[in-house]
């Protein structure tokens, strides 16, 4: 039962983040960074949450880095949203599942688009 509060607690944490983030000034954070996901601990004491940033590695590099230093700042105004006895220490990891889904989305197109090229190459061959 405690893992549903957990869970319950780690989405609401993200929501607030998610707004948080968009709401800083610094400009080594691009606009197009998202909360993935949020992973509290059972103790409520830290949570780890996973960063999604378009860009290259130098701009994903220097949103970690913006965050990490916004970090005091973020958990303070956490703390006024979200009413919870500890407010977590945030750990900020860039999370690259969304890129590699691409990549892979990529890479499953081509195929279909090299197999659709051989089969209409070989029925024009046959026919």
């Amino acid at each position: 039962m405690s893992f549903n509060r957990i869970d319950r607690i780690s989405e609401e944490i993200k929501k607030e983040l998610s707004e948080i983030i968009r709401e800083l000034k610094d400009p080594r954070i691009p606009e197009m960074t998202s909360v993935v996901l949020v992973d509290v601990t059972r103790d409520l004491r830290y949570a780890k949450a996973y960063i999604s940033v378009m860009g290259d590695k130098e701009q994903q590099n220097n949103a970690i880095a913006g965050l990490k230093s916004a970090a005091g700042f973020i958990r303070k105004e956490v703390g006024k949203r979200v009413q919870l006895r500890y407010i977590p220490e945030f750990t900020f990891i860039l999370d690259e599942s969304i890129e590699h889904g691409a990549h892979i989305a990529k890479l499953l197109h081509n195929i279909s688009t090299a197999e659709g090229e051989s089969v209409e190459h070989d029925t024009k061959s046959t026919g």
